[in-house]
C-alpha cells in the first residue's frame, strides 16, 4: 500500500450510488492517500466530488451532494412511515413526476404526446446537474497539475465508442461528468466539442479495463472497485423481479468474468517473462527478447472487490429511488462493509511478488483469491457478509 498507486473505481448505479460514498467515508478514516479515483454514471459524480476536494472536506461534500438529491418532499418520508417497499415505490414515483433536486426534472412538453417520434432526446432535463457540480466540486482543483488523477468514462453517439475524460490529458468541466451520466432516454446527450456523448455504461458500466490498461505496468497498483449491481442473484419470482434481474445482469459489468479473464491475460504474460529470465544469456540477452520480456513484466496488481448486495424491500425502480431513508441506509452500508474488510488484513494478504491478485468479497460467507500461481480458493470469512 505505501508503494502502490492507489486507485478508486467506482460503478454507475444511480441512487444506489450513496453505498460508494460510504465506502469512501470508511476507507478515509484509514488511508488518506489516494492516487487516482475513476468512475461512471453516479461514479463519475462521486469521483468528481472526491477529486475536486480538499482531503478534509471531501466526505462532507459527498454527504452535503447526497443530502440536496433527496431532500424533496417526496424523499422525506421516514421509513417507520408504511410498508417499505411501498414507501421506496412512491419515493421512486415521485423522483420521475416530480425530479430530483440539483439533479433532474421531467421534461414537459406537447411533443411528448407524439410518443417515439416526438422531437427531443429525452424524457428528462439535467441542467440543474451543472450548478450541483460547481456547487459541490472545484475543477480549478481537478485540473491542477499534480493533482489526484481523475478518469470518467463515456460514449459517442455517432460513432459508438468509448471514451475517458482523464485529467492528465483533458481540461475537466461539468459537461464531461455530466456526460458521463447521461443515461438514455431518461437524460439527455452531452455536446463537447462538437461531439455529442451518453452515459459510459451504456458500454461498461465499470472504468476498471481502463485503469489496468492505461497504467503503467512499471508500477505497483492497487484498485478498490466498488460495484452497485451483482451479477449474481436468485431466481425471478415476479414480473417485479424479472425487471430487477434484467438490470442486476445487464449493468453489472460481469466484475468476476472481466478480471478472471485479465488476471488470466497478465499473469500468462509475467509467467513468459519468467521462462525468458530462465534462457540461456545468448537467447536472454537478444534485443528483441529483452524488449519481449519488457512488454511482458508487470509489476503485482492487487484489485480489491466490494459489491452492493439488494435488500429484500428493493425493486426494479432501486437505481432512481432517492428517499432520505434509503440513501442512508446504502451510505451506511458501504461504512459498514469497508469497515469490515478493513478489519482483516489477513483477507487481503499480497499472495504473489508479480502479475494480478483478486480478492473478491461479494460473496456472504467466503473470501474468493485469485493469483498468479493460485487455483481459485474459498476461506471461512467470518463476519464478511455485510462485504457482499
Amino acid at each position: 500500500m505505501n508503494a502502490a498507486t492507489k486507485a478508486l473505481v467506482l460503478q454507475g448505479g444511480g441512487a444506489l450510488g450513496s453505498y460508494q460514498g460510504g465506502v469512501f467515508e470508511a476507507m478515509f478514516e484509514r488511508y488518506q492517500s489516494l492516487d487516482w479515483v475513476a468512475g461512471v454514471s453516479i461514479g463519475a459524480i462521486n469521483a468528481a466530488i472526491i477529486a475536486g476536494n480538499a482531503p478534509a472536506q471531501r466526505v462532507a461534500q459527498l454527504k452535503g451532494f447526497w443530502n440536496l438529491l433527496s431532500s424533496a418532499p417526496g424523499q422525506q418520508l421516514p421509513s417507520t412511515f408504511g410498508e417499505r417497499t411501498l414507501l421506496n415505490q412512491w419515493s421512486a414515483n415521485a423522483a420521475i413526476l416530480f425530479g430530483i433536486p440539483g439533479f433532474f426534472m421531467p421534461r414537459v412538453s406537447p411533443a411528448l404526446l407524439m410518443g417515439g417520434a416526438a422531437p427531443v432526446l429525452s424524457y428528462c432535463d439535467t441542467a440543474a446537474l451543472k450548478p450541483t457540480l460547481e456547487r459541490f466540486v472545484d475543477f480549478d482543483r481537478i485540473n491542477t497539475r499534480g493533482a489526484m488523477r481523475l478518469s470518467v468514462g463515456a460514449v459517442n453517439v455517432r460513432t459508438g465508442n468509448s471514451i475517458y475524460f482523464d485529467n492528465t490529458m483533458h481540461k475537466i468541466g461539468p459537461e464531461h461528468i455530466m456526460a458521463s451520466g447521461a443515461l438514455p432516454p431518461g437524460f439527455p446527450p452531452v455536446h463537447i466539442d462538437g461531439e455529442d456523448y451518453w452515459d459510459g455504461g451504456i458500454v461498461s458500466n465499470t472504468p476498471l479495463q481502463y485503469v489496468l490498461d492505461v497504467h503503467p505496468r512499471t508500477q505497483p497498483l492497487v484498485v478498490l472497485q466498488v460495484d452497485l449491481f451483482s451479477a449474481r442473484g436468485a431466481m425471478p419470482q415476479t414480473l417485479s423481479e424479472v425487471s430487477q434481474r434484467q438490470k442486476d445482469i445487464t449493468y453489472s459489468s460481469r466484475t468476476r468474468m472481466n478480471t478472471d479473464a485479465v488476471s488470466a491475460n497478465v499473469n500468462l504474460q509475467q509467467a513468459l517473462a519468467d521462462l525468458i529470465k530462465k534462457l540461456p544469456p545468448a537467447l536472454r540477452n537478444d534485443k528483441s527478447v529483452k524488449a519481449l520480456s519488457a512488454q511482458m513484466t508487470h509489476q503485482p496488481i492487487d484489485i480489491v472487490h466490494l459489491i452492493y448486495r439488494n435488500k429484500p424491500y428493493e425493486l426494479d425502480s432501486k437505481d432512481y429511488e432517492f428517499s432520505r431513508a434509503t440513501v442512508i441506509e446504502h451510505w451506511e452500508a458501504g461504512s459498514r462493509d469497508m469497515r469490515n474488510t478493513l478489519a482483516h488484513p489477513e483477507w487481503l494478504a499480497t499472495t504473489t511478488a508479480n502479475g494480478v491478485t483478486t480478492f473478491d468479497l461479494t460473496e456472504p460467507d467466503a473470501l474468493r483469491v485469485h493469483g498468479p500461481a493460485l487455483d481459485t480458493r474459498s476461506g471461512t470469512a467470518h463476519g464478511t457478509r455485510a462485504s457482499g
